[in-house]
């Protein structure tokens, strides 16, 4: 284990290195952030995001949305949460460097209410989700969630 503020000595780039340190405290936010998911406790996950967060889910045969700060972000996470129900994650594997955390997920669920998902009510939905979190200063500064779902 590298003592505090030492680098791992892998390159990263030309002249630099990557800091294990950070690395491990992005991989811990995002661990922390996907736990408050689960669990639905939105507050607990903003409190992971910086005040400036960008939540951006560009895939224009997904959910295709973008929001900018943490209310925001707060409204969007209830109107997800209220409109599913038997949600289960599978992690498939996740990384890390200094500013990023890349997760790849397969989550399934049920769509218990109109508007938000392009699914009908009543639907089973299998999703690969991937996640690159920008991370700054051991918080969240922007999510961007690449979903690939089909119904099942």
């Amino acid at each position: 284990m590298a003592r505090p503020g030492a680098t791992t000595g892998i390159p990263h780039g030309e002249g630099t290195t990557l800091d294990e340190n950070r690395i491990a405290q992005n991989l811990a936010c995002v661990e922390k952030h996907f736990h408050s998911e689960a669990e639905n406790e939105v507050a607990a996950a903003l409190e992971l995001y910086t005040d400036d967060i960008v939540w951006e889910a560009p895939a224009l045969n997904g959910l295709n949305r973008s929001y900018s700060g943490k209310d925001e972000v707060a409204k969007n996470y209830h109107e997800l949460w209220a409109s599913m129900r038997d949600v289960k994650f599978t992690f498939l594997q996740r990384f890390a460097t200094d500013d990023r955390v890349v997760d790849d997920s397969r989550v399934t669920f049920e769509v218990i209410r109109d508007g938000y998902w392009h699914f009908p009510v009543g639907s089973k939905v299998e999703m690969r989700l991937v996640h690159i979190f920008e991370m700054r200063d051991g918080k969240i500064a922007r999510e961007l969630v690449y979903d690939m779902g089909r119904r099942v």
